[in-house]
């Protein structure tokens, strides 16, 4: 569990509990949209067609278990902060310095992620050209200071912009189910590319099925989905700055399924209605292409606008997240010991310093790979691969409280459904989840290198560990 015998400058250290409910739940909603439901989509449809919609619910459910466990592990002791106390309390040292460290390269591999999305939609405004590697690094690197500056306000700053930028995402989906279910029942009927196309419920399986790509498709669909909710976690790092934690962090969690079924099922199976999934241009946004087609105007401006407040939003989230991941690294003697400092606003500035010279160096990237959309898929993949070692070591560590505590887990208002077996289902789901992005080569790629991480963190296991007993 985390120490509390080191002082700085905000309450002897700690961080302060200042998100509220509204701030908890909104939080928990932009983690279930994220930049890959608006930028990955197009892709993903054309994959696996309409058995997109059961991709989404089967993920959706996995996670939704895994929070119900993160939730349970994290009621049951109260002190626990974040995965990092509870893997290291429940599995040992090396699991909360693995889990921590994974989870802070997860977001800065997503920073970097964004940042490629972020000059990808700007092209819009730029005429559709695309800019220059010195541009790209440009606008890579004011992104990354403008949320710097964000973070280094307030805690209460932070939960303020979430709360907005999902706000925001929310209105968008919300506006283009209505305008999708306008254009169904009135048979509203368009052109594109020389062809007629006319909105109808039946275009979901009047093109061969609910299955048109075969299994093969239906797996390779899951390669870009699952980023679609990497993020959803972020609920539990907030969980040592949320007030009445044992009140708002079932709610946000249990809320969960509704808002995939509503923001991810709903909003695909509107956009597939419009427009037939074999249709839908993997390379554009479907949701900029539905409010084209009804001709609203300004449609293309106002989507791009919305997709980049969502990669903002991601961006703010991860620099939040990794920030506090160091913070407990270095409070359980796992990382560099300023970086378990506070500065006067109760936020680990130094830590936030360090991952956002991390971001800088993934701007460097747009000289290398200048092909945003080719860089946007190597740092995603890299990344799932990531969050799933994340989410295992957390079911890993349900399994331990459950056998070491049951207690503990006979006490618990909030137990994760079906105990023992539901964890085993999801750790067997999510280890398929790995063997299916072997399947396709661009995934395969960040597959590869994925185990160098693993020899880095054995070399800073051995360096920290030592420092560790010395501290002792």
């Amino acid at each position: 569990m985390a120490n509390n015998n080191m002082h700085s400058p905000s309450e002897n250290g700690e961080l302060k509990r200042s998100l509220s409910n509204r701030h908890l739940q909104l939080i928990a909603i932009g983690g279930c949209i994220g930049t890959g439901l608006f930028m990955g989509s197009g892709k993903t449809i054309s994959l696996a067609g309409p058995s997109i919609l059961f991709i989404y619910m089967i993920i959706g459910l996995m996670i939704f278990f895994v929070m119900r466990a993160l939730g349970e592990l994290l009621l049951s002791n109260l002190q626990y902060r974040s995965f990092i106390d509870f893997s290291t309390d429940l599995i040992g040292p090396w699991a909360g310095y693995f889990v921590g460290w994974t989870y802070w390269l997860c977001w800065i591999t997503i920073g970097i992620a964004d940042l490629s999305a972020i000059i990808y939609y700007l092209q819009f405004f730029n005429g559709g050209n695309p800019f220059t590697p010195i541009e790209g690094a440009l606008i890579s690197v004011a992104a990354i200071f403008f949320i710097m500056g964000l973070n280094l306000l307030t805690v209460k700053l932070f939960g303020e912009l979430e709360f907005w930028f999902a706000l925001i995402k929310i209105i968008a989906i919300l506006v283009l189910i209505g305008v999708g279910l306008w254009m169904v029942f009135t048979g509203f009927s368009y052109q594109e590319r020389g062809e007629s196309f006319v909105a109808a419920f039946s275009n979901i399986w009047g093109n061969g099925g609910m299955f048109p790509t075969g299994m093969d498709g239906f797996l390779a669909g899951f390669q870009i989905a699952i980023f679609a909710f990497v993020g959803v976690e972020l609920v539990g790092t907030t969980a040592a700055e949320t007030e009445n934690p044992e009140r708002n962090l079932p709610k946000a969690v249990n809320s969960i399924p509704i808002r995939i079924i509503f923001f991810y099922v709903l909003a695909l199976f509107i956009v597939m209605s419009v427009t037939p999934w074999n249709k839908i241009d993997p390379n554009i946004s479907p949701f900029v292409n539905l409010f084209s087609h009804a001709g609203i105007a300004a449609a293309a401006i106002i989507m791009n606008l919305v997709v980049l407040s969502s990669v903002l939003s991601s961006m703010n989230s991860g620099v939040f997240s990794t920030s506090r991941m160091l913070f407990g690294l270095s409070r359980e003697s796992h990382g560099p010991k300023p970086f378990g400092v506070l500065n006067r606003r109760a936020v680990p500035a130094n830590a936030l310093y360090f991952s956002t010279l991390c971001l800088l160096l993934g701007a460097g990237l747009q000289y290398f790979v200048p092909d945003t959309v080719k860089a946007f898929t190597l740092a995603t993949t890299l990344s799932t691969i990531l969050f799933i070692c994340v989410w295992l070591i957390i079911m890993w560590s349900y399994i331990n409280y459950y056998r070491l505590r049951p207690e503990l887990h006979q006490k618990s208002t909030f137990k994760l459904p079906g105990g023992l077996f539901t964890c085993w289902v999801v750790i067997i789901f999510f280890i398929g989840m790995i063997y299916v992005l072997s399947l396709e080569e661009d995934t395969l790629q960040a597959l590869k290198i994925s185990p160098i991480w693993l020899v880095i963190l054995a070399i800073g296991y051995f360096f920290f560990n030592k420092r560790r007993k010395q501290d002792k």
